[in-house]
C-alpha cells in the first residue's frame, strides 16, 4: 500500500466518530455487497486487498462497506484471474455517498415543488379562460358564505369578496402572465429535480443560483409578515445555500470538488483487515 498504515482510516463504522449505522451500510442493505472474484478459478497474492482465500473458503471484501463476507469458491468459475483494477467501477463511498443521499433529499423537496407550482400555473390558466363563466356562482356563493358568518355581503371592496373583485377584474394578460412565470419557475424546480438525482454537477450550480436569488424576496415577505411556513421555508432554503456552497464546494471553495474519496483511492485509503 502507498500509505503507512498509521494514516490509513478505520473501515465505515469502525472507528470512534461512527455510528452503528453508516451511508455504506445502508447502500449494501438496499443493493448487497459489491465483491470481487466470485466468479474467478485463481487468487493471487496480490489481490489480499478486495479477495483473500482461507481454510477452504474465499474472504471477499465489500467495496462500499468494506465488510469481509466468506463464500465458497466458484464452481464455475467465468474467468481466470480478477480484472485490472482500472477495470472495475468502485462504488460510491465515505462523504460522496453521504452527499448522493443529501441531494436526493434535496431533489424530492425540488419534485414537491415542481408539482404544486405546476398544479397552480394550469388553474391560473384555467381561471383566466373560464372567469367570465364562472364569476357569477363564484360571488352568489362567496356572498352568502362571508354573510352567514356575520361579514359584509356584497361586493363592498373589504374582506374576501374584496380581493376576489380585484382577481375577477384583473387583465387577461396579467393572468395568463402570472401563469406562464408560474409555470416557468416549476419547471426549474423540475429540472433541478432531476439534475440532483443524478447528481450533476451544473444541477447543484443551478440550484445554489436559483434558491440563492429567492432569499431576497423571502427575507422581505419575512420583514412584513411572519409566519410559521415563511420561517420554515427560509431555513430550509438556507440551509440548501449552505449545504452546497460549502460541502459541495461549489465556485472552488474548500478546494474544490472533491476527488480523493472516489475509485480505488478510496478503497486503498481504508484498513482492508486481516
Amino acid at each position: 500500500m502507498s500509505e503507512p498504515a498509521e494514516e490509513l482510516l478505520a473501515p465505515p463504522g469502525t472507528g470512534a466518530r461512527q455510528g452503528w449505522l453508516t451511508y455504506e451500510l445502508l447502500g449494501c442493505a438496499r443493493h448487497g455487497h459489491h465483491l470481487l472474484g466470485r466468479d474467478t478459478a485463481r487468487i493471487r497474492p496480490e489481490d489480499a486487498m478486495v479477495v483473500r482465500e482461507y481454510d477452504g473458503l474465499r474472504w471477499h471484501r465489500c467495496l462500499r462497506c468494506d465488510s469481509w463476507v466468506p463464500l465458497p469458491p466458484p464452481a464455475a468459475p467465468s474467468r481466470e484471474r480478477l480484472p485490472d483494477l482500472h477495470e472495475v467501477d468502485v462504488p460510491l463511498r465515505g462523504r460522496l455517498l453521504r452527499d448522493r443521499y443529501v441531494l436526493r433529499l434535496i431533489a424530492l423537496d425540488r419534485l414537491l415543488h415542481f408539482v404544486v407550482l405546476t398544479v397552480l400555473a394550469v388553474a391560473v390558466f384555467a381561471f383566466a379562460r373560464e372567469r367570465q363563466s364562472l364569476s357569477a356562482p363564484f360571488f352568489r356563493i362567496t356572498d352568502a358564505l362571508q354573510g352567514a358568518l356575520g361579514g359584509r355581503t356584497g361586493r363592498s371592496g373589504d374582506g374576501l369578496l374584496g380581493e376576489a373583485t380585484k382577481l375577477f377584474d384583473a387583465r387577461s394578460s396579467t393572468l395568463w402572465l402570472v401563469g406562464a412565470v408560474i409555470l416557468a419557475y416549476g419547471l426549474l424546480e423540475g429540472v433541478e429535480a432531476i439534475g440532483l438525482w443524478l447528481a450533476r454537477r451544473w444541477a447543484e450550480y443551478l440550484t445554489f443560483v436559483a434558491t440563492a436569488v429567492l432569499l431576497v424576496p423571502e427575507c422581505y415577505e419575512l420583514a412584513h409578515r411572519v409566519t410559521v411556513l415563511k420561517v420554515l421555508t427560509l431555513v430550509i432554503n438556507l440551509a440548501v445555500v449552505v449545504y452546497l456552497l460549502f460541502a459541495k464546494r461549489l465556485f472552488g471553495i474548500r478546494g474544490g470538488e472533491r476527488t480523493s474519496d472516489t475509485g480505488w483511492s478510496a478503497v486503498e485509503r481504508v484498513l482492508p483487515g486481516r
